[in-house]
């Protein structure tokens, strides 16, 4: 499944996702500057981290970049991808918490940085978010963030914004796709997932 198959010449999801990344990166950014924090030199990479992914649109967007590498670059990461599940269910089978990296790691570096997913861009600092009618939640920083600013003063970095425009991004993009279920996949199971729906096709 491609957006190209599902909504035929429409790159508006596409668009407004990247505008939604921009604001989070921006928003990001500038509160982890006033704290002076940055993963540089992290001992800790977040990228062995499962991160689930709830929405179509940004498994659409992440295939969408994955779809231009290369061929060699993309069997490379297709490769990589079904390493990390079998490495992932090994470790639940030894009843460990995995601790594998992501298969768009490259020599420390994000192979796939521009459209990496939204945990991706709002994972380390601490941060809060409102529901209604209910207390807000308070969320904390990376391990490396404790460590390299214990003791500062919490700055507020609200992920509710981000959330609900993804929300409504995806309720949008659903209702016009007729996309239905819940989805949810780590980023190498959706890699495995996108490439042999390709092969099939």
């Amino acid at each position: 499944m491609r957006m190209k198959d599902i909504v035929p010449g429409d790159d508006t999801f596409f668009a407004r996702l990247a505008e939604i990344y921009e604001k989070m990166d921006e928003t990001y950014d500038a509160v982890a500057g006033q704290y002076g924090f940055g993963c540089a030199g992290c001992t800790d990479n977040c990228c062995k981290t499962r991160f689930y992914n709830h929405t179509y649109i940004e498994y659409l967007y992440l295939m969408d970049g994955i779809d231009a590498l290369p061929s060699d670059q993309r069997d490379a990461v297709g490769h990589q991808a079904i390493e990390t599940c079998s490495a992932i269910k090994t470790a639940e089978e030894r009843g460990e918490t995995p601790r594998v990296l992501c298969p768009l790691n490259v020599d420390g570096l994000c192979d796939m940085h521009g459209r990496r997913l939204m945990i991706c861009r709002l994972h380390g600092i601490p941060y809060e978010i409102h529901r209604p009618g209910s207390e807000p939640f308070f969320g904390q920083g990376c391990a490396i963030f404790d460590e390299r600013c214990a003791g500062m003063d919490y700055i507020p970095f609200d992920r509710t914004p981000f959330y609900r425009d993804m929300a409504q991004l995806e309720q949008d993009l659903r209702e016009n796709a007729g996309l239905t279920g819940k989805f949810k996949m780590t980023i190498a199971e959706m890699i495995v997932h996108g490439l042999k729906t390709d092969a099939a096709g």
